[in-house]
């Protein structure tokens, strides 16, 4: 083996570590530093492996390994155990596969299986699953499952959700390839083509409304209600195969402590992978679907009643629905060019709208409008397509003639004020933005006056109360804020417009906060352990690069007060858990962090109605708020003063 690490290189823009060893069979060479060899992590983020304090290095080896053609490095922890393997198997001198451990266990390994160099296979093992996924364009994101169990099945289709991925989620949904593998009947494919259409629109139509999935759901665990897999027999007529299918599965979430409910259906076999034959559905409080598609019963063989498909879809319906699916299936990638962008949402649009006019019932069209306007919004506001503005304002002068106080032109007008805000706001110059501003108050405005009990009316005055909050016009921000919080008091933006006005009134009051910590105990800004001594309590998360900038000052205020009483507490509101302890650990931050699921819905941030990171709060010796929007600059000022009293 080399007597070093010849090449250490980043693989792709998510800024993870990959690295090139180059390789001899000469035994006993000097091995890379354990510093070294502990900065690399798995291309795919969700997997839990050893990861030793930096205080634990010494104790720490890299020595050189050899297994019959292969050869490598293995990292040794403290007590001898293995944590990381980086293995050249096929003796061309470089590194070709990742292998991560947790308590002496493999869990996971990155695979450069055509050897250039790029990961191109992601596998979980032993404790950690069965997965194993598929990046055919080495860009560091699963394209397809080549393993996954059903379980895992349903965990990926509900973190799709939560996360608003759709590309996930279509590859845990059965496609035409998957149909023509099991032999499906052409009827039976019909019908689970129709199923899993444009799962982005059905997906943002799931979220709209629901009060199960938020970003700070987590998953915690499959149910089938103790049925066992279920086979359908080749001669059911439904393919020309066997089946295996889950008829009903659950997949159970946890939101702050409380259970909820996602339905994830029917889920069918295909070969190692497990698919699923429709949209995952919170349970709202809604009915629940039993029966699955290939689940459905057999029709008599007399031909008796025909068993009725819970779907108001023409013929001509069904075929504009398949033109859809395939439509969406060539979608463009973000990076093609302009005029391929313009026609698929060219394309897209007409067949939307002609779902739309189709439709059999009132209900039915305005649930193909809404998908026709959010894909319009979305194309305008990524520049995709800059026709989708003009499609967008002829769509609402059509429905505010129509019926201007129907719940679709409200949904319409506030995505076309959306979809025109978002476009101007990026092509101003700073000499116009403020009157661009100024236009975006005066449409949300209008359309609060105009629809007071829309879906949308508590983001629209959410909107309205952070701007004026953001300008310094505290007065009228308090006044946006408290109609917010008396006419929509259950929503999730009441709750937050009632936290901003009391974070407005806590100067000169005891802060009351308290919550888990990162390291599972309970922090209490009004318990003994806080009593005495000035708190700065700071809300921050990961990605809020001000925070970062201003971290480094902050430590140094915290190191050099601390010992005159100086205390610093987090609330971390990053949605997801898995960053912040390496985080904390590569800026060096040591003081207590607080911390519940939701991010910026969690618990913490909605009782002070946090709109902006960092947001901090200084207290004084007594507990008693004494800056409510306290800067690093302002606290270089007033602590050495509070430290005097």
């Amino acid at each position: 083996m080399a007597n070093s690490a010849t090449g250490w290189c980043r693989n792709r823009g998510l800024g993870l570590l990959l690295a090139w060893l180059w390789f001899q069979p000469v035994m006993g060479a000097e091995a890379p530093s354990v510093q070294l060899a502990l900065t690399f992590r798995p291309i795919q983020r969700d997997v839990d492996i050893a990861r030793p304090a930096a205080t634990e290095f010494a104790r720490c080896r890299v020595q050189v390994e050899r297994r019959g053609p292969s050869s490598g490095w293995v990292v040794l922890g403290p007590s001898g155990q293995t944590l990381r393997r980086f293995v050249d198997t096929n003796a061309d001198n470089v590194v070709d596969q990742w292998r991560y451990f947790q308590n002496g266990l493999e869990v996971y390994r990155d695979i450069d299986s055509n050897f250039n160099n790029k990961v191109d296979q992601s596998r979980w093992l032993n404790t950690a699953g069965t997965r194993w996924g598929i990046d055919t364009d080495e860009d560091g994101w699963i394209d397809r499952w080549k393993v996954i169990s059903a379980e895992e099945a349903c965990r990926e289709a509900v973190l799709a959700l939560v996360q608003q991925d759709s590309r996930r989620l279509a590859r845990i949904l059965i496609d035409t390839a998957d149909m023509e593998s099991l032999e499906i009947a052409p009827d039976i494919a019909r019908q689970l083509s129709e199923s899993v259409a444009d799962p982005q629109a059905q997906m943002q139509k799931i979220l709209s409304s629901s009060t199960t999935l938020r970003s700070g759901t987590r998953w915690s665990r499959f149910d089938n209600a103790g049925l066992f897999p279920a086979a359908i027999s080749a001669d059911a007529g439904k393919s020309k195969r066997d089946l295996t299918v889950y008829q009903s599965a659950m997949g159970l979430v946890d939101n702050a402590g409380k259970t909820g409910l996602v339905q994830i259906g029917e889920l069918v076999r295909v070969g190692d992978v497990w698919k699923l034959t429709q949209v995952p559905r919170p349970i709202d409080g809604n009915s629940v679907t039993s029966t699955g598609i290939l689940m459905q019963p057999e029709l008599p063989a007399d031909g008796g009643p025909e068993t009725q498909v819970a779907s108001n879809l023409t013929p001509a319906m069904k075929k504009t629905l398949v033109e859809l699916q395939e439509l969406d299936r060539k979608r463009p990638a973000a990076e093609a060019n302009q005029a391929a962008q313009r026609a698929y949402y060219r394309q897209r649009t007409a067949l939307l709208q002609k779902l739309a006019n189709a439709s059999p019932t009132e209900a039915d069209r305005e649930q193909w409008m809404r998908q026709l306007v959010d894909g319009l919004v979305a194309s305008v506001q990524t520049g995709a397509n800059p026709e989708g503005l003009e499609q967008l304002r002829r769509m609402n002068s059509e429905t505010q003639k129509r019926a201007a106080d129907s719940k679709l032109a409200a949904y319409v007008k506030y995505r076309y004020a959306l979809a025109s805000y978002s476009r101007d706001i990026q092509q101003a110059t700073p000499q116009q933005r403020p009157d661009v501003q100024g236009q975006w108050m005066k449409q949300l405005q209008a359309f609060v006056q105009q629809h007071p009990t829309a879906d949308d009316a508590p983001d629209a005055l959410l909107q309205l109360a952070i701007t004026q909050e953001f300008a310094g016009q505290e007065p009228e921000a308090r006044g946006w804020y408290q109609k917010l919080a008396a006419d929509h008091p259950q929503t999730v933006a009441g709750r937050r417009g009632a936290g901003a006005l009391a974070r407005f009134g806590l100067k000169g009051t005891r802060l009351n906060l308290s919550g888990p910590g990162m390291d599972g105990t309970m922090i209490d800004l009004t318990g003994s352990g806080y009593r005495g001594r000035p708190v700065l309590v700071m809300f921050w998360a990961t990605w809020c690069r001000p925070c970062t900038e201003e971290l480094p000052e902050i430590q140094a205020l915290y190191q050099q007060y601390h010992s005159a009483g100086f205390e610093v507490v987090g609330v971390n509101l990053d949605a997801d858990s898995g960053p912040v302890s390496e985080y904390l650990s590569e800026h060096r931050v040591i003081w207590p962090q607080m911390r519940q699921d939701g991010g910026l819905e969690s618990q913490p941030a909605i009782q002070f109605g946090v709109v902006s990171l960092p947001t901090m709060f200084l207290m004084d010796r007594n507990g008693v708020v004494v800056d409510s929007r306290v800067t690093v600059a302002e606290l270089k000022k007033q602590l050495p003063q509070l430290l005097k009293k």
